[in-house]
């Protein structure tokens, strides 16, 4: 499961386990799990009661002998995370936070993140004329120049973050997803987690007091407001709340856009397809999340002992639902090895299912239709420069260390700020 050559590609893995069988025993997760990889079981794990979020202290104390006392902090704020919240916890917390995600709050701030997207490309192409002149070719790192600062950027205006904290909070998620996505991590990459997370917290518990003073319509101000309905019970649990809307905003948010571009440009024809019908870019979204999920499994623990093709699972077993496996599942998609952005068929569980669908999915998918169309529209002719990019190598988190892509600069630079004020944002 996680050697190199899987971690580059880990769907031929997901063939073979699937191969092999529906369900397996595997001792490379925190002492042992039980996998699941077809897409009907991911998503009865998903949204089945008897499988519990409620996991993150055994988590946290896998990583090594004393770690429970010195990462005890650590475990408390990760504990009060919604995403490891049971109901009616979780149903009362998701309700209180549900506000800032209604489909007109998330389009209102569609005309903000195209703005953010046209800076982001004007750099880029303002640096490639400085070098190169109009009509040459520009070389960049699309993950390091654009993939990672806009998520950064737009949850960090949604939660009205001070700009120069944004590099700082990108480098907290680093160290938080490296614990995330290890599955079995040591002692070193949790503390190094904390320190990411409690430095996390610190900020918000800052903050929180301005914004019970002078109140906004970000994300930080809503969660304030939830806690004064009585929807979240505690400040505590109010400061992990914005510590997880911080983190998760950004980490998958990223490696969507730079996993679909990738599957794109080694998809001409499909690249091809979207260029002439930008119509489909909503369904293309749909499929490149499918293709290659941004998160590859979740872990669930059980309240109670339950049989699965024949298999008794005891209560508190550590179940992994391989959802890029069910993302891949033959039985629910037609050839699941084929990028297709016409595809319209089954639904792809990347924003998980059920109680504890992704929260944020809908911000998601309007980033990476924004960003992803514009990229397409003033970045002409673009092409990968590595016919093997560099993969981060979190077995969670999939998504690249870089991305490296050449495109033809514009003809001159009046051409390309009026290619910046093409009006491309659609409603939700």
């Amino acid at each position: 499961m996680f050697t190199p050559d899987t971690l580059h590609n880990p769907y031929p893995a997901y063939q073979a386990l699937r191969a092999a069988g529906p369900l397996h025993w595997c001792e490379e997760f925190c002492g042992g799990a039980w996998v699941v990889v077809n897409y009907d079981d991911v998503a009865d794990v998903l949204r089945d009661p008897r499988y519990s979020v409620q996991r993150a202290g055994g988590w946290v104390n896998s990583s090594g002998a004393g770690s429970a006392e010195e990462l005890r902090e650590f475990k408390r704020i990760f504990a009060r995370s919604l995403i490891f919240m049971n109901p009616p916890r979780h149903t009362r917390m998701r309700h209180g936070m549900n506000g800032g995600f209604k489909p007109g709050a998330i389009q209102a701030f569609a005309p903000r993140i195209a703005g953010i997207v046209d800076a982001l490309l004007d750099r880029i192409i303002e640096e490639g004329l400085d070098l190169h002149g109009p009509g040459g070719q520009h070389t960049f790192d699309f993950m390091r120049e654009f993939a990672r600062p806009l998520p950064a950027r737009v949850i960090a205006g949604m939660m009205a973050v001070q700009t120069n904290a944004q590099t700082d909070f990108v480098g907290w998620s680093d160290d938080i997803a490296a614990f995330i996505g290890s599955p079995t991590p040591t002692l070193d990459i949790a503390r190094r987690a904390q320190q990411g997370l409690l430095a996390m917290h610190a900020y918000f518990r800052e903050l929180v007091p301005q914004r019970r003073a002078q109140p906004g319509d970000d994300l930080v101000s809503q969660l304030i407001a939830a806690e004064a309905e009585g929807q979240i019970v505690t400040e505590k649990s109010l400061l992990a709340q914005c510590c997880t809307l911080l983190f998760a905003g950004h980490e998958t948010t990223r490696n969507l856009l730079g996993n679909g571009l990738h599957a794109l440009l080694s998809h001409p024809h499909q690249w091809a397809l979207l260029t002439r019908e930008p119509g489909l870019m909503r369904s293309a979204v749909r499929e490149l999340l499918r293709f290659d999920s941004s998160v590859q499994y979740t872990g669930r623990r059980l309240r109670e002992d339950v049989i699965l093709h024949g298999q008794t699972m005891k209560k508190g077993d550590l179940v992994i639902a391989l959802i890029g496996a069910a993302n891949h599942d033959p039985s629910k998609f037609t050839a699941p090895e084929r990028l297709d952005v016409t595809r319209n068929e089954g639904h792809h569980l990347s924003f998980g299912f059920g109680p504890h669908v992704c929260i944020g999915a809908s911000l998601t998918y309007l980033e990476a239709e924004i960003a992803l169309r514009r990229v397409m529209e003033r970045l002409p002719q673009l092409q990968c420069v590595a016919t093997e990019p560099a993969w981060s190598g979190n077995s969670v988190y999939r998504g690249l260390l870089e991305l490296p892509v050449r495109f033809t600069l514009p003809a001159s630079r009046s051409s390309a700020r009026n290619a910046a004020q093409v009006e491309t944002v659609a409603p939700v």
